[in-house]
Parts: C-alpha cells; structure tokens; sequence
C-alpha cells in the first residue's frame, strides 16, 4: 500500500498513467466494450484492468492522481447513445458528477458517435476495463499537466 494513493489504482495502471503525457488520451471502459482487441492497438499494447467498481468510481480513482487537460475543450469524452446522441445515461451522469468533483467545477464531457468512438480509442495511449455492467459506460480523458511550484 501506499499513502495517498486510491488502493483501486493498482501497479499497472499507476504505470501507464505515470508514462502518459501530455496530450496522451486514456480510455475507461465498460464490460461490453471490446477492450482487449482495441487495448493491443494503443500505445501500451496491452488492456489494464480495474475491476469490480463501476466508471464513476474508476474515474474517481484516475483523477485523483491524473489532471485533465485544460488547453482543449473535449478532453473528457463520453460514447453517444446509438439513435440517441443528446441523452444522458446515469453512468454517464455518475461520471460526470466525478470529473467535475476531481477538477473543481463543472468540466463538461463532449459526446462522441460509437464508431468514432472506437476509432478514438485505438489512437490512445491505455484502455482501463472497469466492472461497469451500464451500457455506454465508455470514455476518454486526455492527460493534462501538473504546473511548476510557485
């Protein structure tokens, strides 16, 4: 164990959050989403678990230790609903309340279309499989930075 750090946020994931940089895109996603297959297409080359906890609270444990990025508008993104786009699932909602809650404000999540979605996702850095069982729990955060002491 290590002090302040979320006991969710296990060797792995610590390893590749720490490895990302700047601009880096990080993808959370539900047990639908085929994670494994997109996972061996990113950076990393290889699918990061946190398991049993829903997105919100992954999420939470992500950006306890990892900062959005705050030069970009659609650096927390969130998978659209199929026919659906503009509606608002719970998980999606639950997430949201969390990104918001880790940033201090309200930061909004830009929708992106499924495909577009898995597209994004075969770009970024990690894939972090979650245990969330909702539909349309899939996201994307881009890494921001952490600046200098004063």
């Amino acid at each position: 164990m290590l002090k302040n750090i979320d006991p969710l946020l296990n060797a792995d994931v610590l390893f590749a959050l720490r490895a990302m940089g700047h601009g880096d895109h990080l993808v959370i996603c539900d047990t639908n989403f085929p994670a494994d297959s997109v996972a061996r297409q990113t950076r990393l080359g290889k699918l990061l678990r946190i398991d049993s906890v829903s997105a919100a609270r992954a999420t939470e444990a992500i950006l306890s230790v990892m900062p959005l990025d705050t030069f970009i508008d659609d650096a927390a993104q969130r998978m659209e609903i199929v026919g659906s786009p503009n509606e608002i699932p719970p998980v999606q909602t639950e997430v949201q309340q969390a990104i918001d809650a880790a940033e201090g404000k309200a930061w909004p999540m830009v929708s992106v279309e499924r495909f577009a979605f898995y597209d994004r996702a075969k770009e970024a850095y990690a894939v972090i499989a979650t245990g969330e069982r909702r539909f349309y729990g899939c996201f994307t955060f881009t890494k921001g930075v952490i600046p200098p002491d004063a």
